[in-house]
């Protein structure tokens, strides 16, 4: 159950909180499923599906956010709304007006939703209240944000913030391609994106191409800078750091994947990946903050 991306929060260390005290928190926020004339349903669902909303182990706590979406793209309504404006012009005489159409596709729309397929998605949590770290497996920010907002309406006064270095990524990303050399535990594998600051905003891209450092440097002379970087940890975990500070395409790599011979049952495999997961992903959280020059205060 190893996480694909990681947004990465901040909270005191330790945090105080156990998981009775946030499971009776989510409680009142539980995921339901959309009513007939909803669009969209988001609440906290069980991560193991036992009814319990918050799955600990080792005091690492795994949460989601439930979410159904109903699918009623515009094309649809408009193609109804098109046909039934058509209807009103052969009663009327004359075709309805710019505000009759928009109460047209609104009541289209109330029609149609009840019809509408729905979709259901989740997007994990892991909260280390040892080492001080909130995780939420997105691939964007705005997707993570969304977990944050219900997440701080549940629990009152949560301290939580966004993770500050003290060196820009993008800066300290470009120094180790200009200078070919990766930071101790670390190297650089073969897919990057460097691009100009300027207006041009001229973009070059390497997918599984090796980085001459000739080539790079020359780039860098003319003013890019590398937003994007593969790299693997300790011959553990291979990622992508990007310039927002996520960590995007995690791959746990041969040496943490015989977790899986030795366990007996599903539910004894999850708990184990969850304990190599947190386990792991903590100690390359805090290895890329030294990386980038440590904490800054927030």
């Amino acid at each position: 159950m190893w996480f694909k991306n990681l947004q990465i929060y901040r909270l005191p260390a330790p945090w105080n909180f156990s998981a009775e005290q946030l499971e009776d928190a989510l409680k009142g926020f539980g995921f339901a499923p959309a009513s007939s004339n909803e669009l969209m349903r988001q609440g906290w669902d069980s991560p193991r599906g036992n009814g319990k909303l918050v799955h600990e182990v080792n005091k690492q706590m795994l949460i989601v956010l439930g979410t159904e979406k109903k699918l009623l793209p515009n094309s649809v309504i408009n193609q109804v709304a098109k046909a039934k404006a058509a209807e009103l012009e052969e009663q009327q005489g004359f075709p309805p007006g710019k505000k009759a159409m928009k109460e047209l596709k609104e009541r289209v729309a109330d029609e149609l939703l009840p019809r509408a397929f729905s979709i259901r998605s989740n997007t994990f949590c892991w909260i280390d209240p040892v080492n001080g770290w909130l995780v939420v497996d997105a691939a964007s920010p705005s997707k993570a944000d969304d977990v944050i907002k219900h997440l701080l309406k549940a629990v009152d006064k949560m301290p939580l913030s966004s993770l500050r270095v003290q060196r820009s990524p993008v800066a300290v990303m470009t120094a180790w391609l200009e200078m070919d050399e990766a930071p101790y535990g670390f190297t650089v594998d073969q897919d990057t994106e460097l691009r100009a600051t300027g207006e041009s905003k001229a973009a070059v891209r390497y997918v599984k191409h090796t980085l001459e450092p000739d080539d790079i440097r020359r780039h860098i002379a003319a003013g890019k800078q590398c937003t994007r970087l593969a790299m693997t940890w300790n011959d553990k975990v291979s990622f992508v750091l990007t310039e927002q500070l996520a960590i995007k395409g995690i791959k746990p790599l041969d040496v943490l994947k015989e977790n899986d011979a030795v366990t007996r049952d599903d539910a004894e495999r999850f708990d184990n990946d969850m304990l190599l997961m947190t386990g792991e992903l903590s100690q390359l959280m805090k290895d890329i903050v030294e990386a980038l020059g440590g904490e800054a205060e927030a």
